[in-house]
């Protein structure tokens, strides 16, 4: 049993696919193949299925997962360890982010771990949370942040910081004149322009609009879409107004570009988590990726 082995095990598990795995380690189909068939001679076990194409884990695959995920990030402990004695640490975090950390939070703890560790890459993917979950769950990934908690017990969420949904509109009349806060009913008859479903920001909006025997239903919504920069882009135009994270519009209101509102009595925060596997030994990579998040949000360590 050798790295190179665990090294494709791991792929194959991660991607469900043999070709995938290839791929990413830059080997051959053949080769990927070879490894695995000599990890199962060596354990005279079977480890995937390859039943009708669909590739799983056998029961003793997935008992061998998280030791190899342990092996391997052993490995690396010794790697960073000596890339600190020679001055050059490397590597790859693989980090998954709902649409709004992905955009207006995550870059700039990127930049700030750049800073430390410059030869450190970054592959981020954006999931929704229940997404991300999952893909923590199956090792395809080593962090996440998110809006919603998802209770698991394999999982540890830490607070990092909080949110608030607006009412966004044009800056120009009659909006411009208005006061900081409105009542719900004034705004009803505007046109809205709604995110899709499954979004974290439209969840919290409707979960609070219940709460007030009011629903999607009251609102006259002219389109639903996804990204919330062609959102804005829609409401600059004076398409109509919508509700969005505060952080995603700082920007524009600070330029004048558009304009926020709070709806009275309605109360839209929310809270933005880490998240990670609470059992699988992390690589010092993921540690000092982990240790510096905690620091730019001024975290307790103890929390982790």
């Amino acid at each position: 049993m050798d790295f190179k082995q665990l090294e494709s095990f791991i792929a194959i598990a991660r991607f469900k696919s043999f070709s995938k795995a290839a791929d990413y380690l830059f080997l051959t189909q053949p080769t990927i193949s070879s490894h695995i068939i000599n990890l199962e001679k060596q354990l005279n076990t079977t480890l995937i299925n390859r039943i009708n194409k669909k590739i799983s884990l056998t029961k003793a695959g997935e008992i061998l997962y998280d030791y190899a995920i342990n092996i391997i990030n052993l490995k690396e402990s010794a790697k960073f360890k000596l890339g600190e004695f020679k001055g050059k640490i490397m590597g790859n975090i693989e980090l998954a982010c709902s649409s709004i950390p992905e955009q207006y939070i995550v870059p700039d703890i990127i930049y700030q771990f750049n800073i430390l560790y410059p030869d450190v890459t970054f592959t981020m993917s954006r999931y929704d949370s229940k997404q991300v979950v999952e893909g923590i769950l199956h090792g395809e990934v080593d962090f996440g942040i998110v809006g919603v908690e998802l209770p698991h017990s394999q999982l540890k969420y830490i607070e990092l910081t909080q949110d608030e949904i607006v009412l966004v509109t044009p800056h120009h009349e009659p909006y411009s004149s208005l006061e900081p806060e409105v009542d719900i009913k004034a705004i009803l008859e505007e046109r809205f322009i709604m995110r899709e479903k499954g979004s974290g920001t439209r969840s919290l909006l409707e979960n609070t609009l219940k709460k007030y025997d009011k629903g999607i239903k009251d609102l006259n919504i002219i389109a639903y879409i996804e990204s919330t920069e062609a959102i804005k882009q829609c409401i600059r135009k004076g398409l109509g107004v919508s509700f969005l994270s505060n952080r995603a519009v700082e920007g524009e209101v600070n330029h004048g570009l558009l304009k926020t509102f709070k709806i009275k009595d309605l109360e839209m925060n929310r809270n933005f988590y880490l998240v990670y596997h609470k059992y699988r030994s992390p690589s010092p990579l993921e540690m000092a990726f982990h240790k510096m998040v905690f620091e730019y949000f001024s975290i307790d360590s103890s929390n982790s």
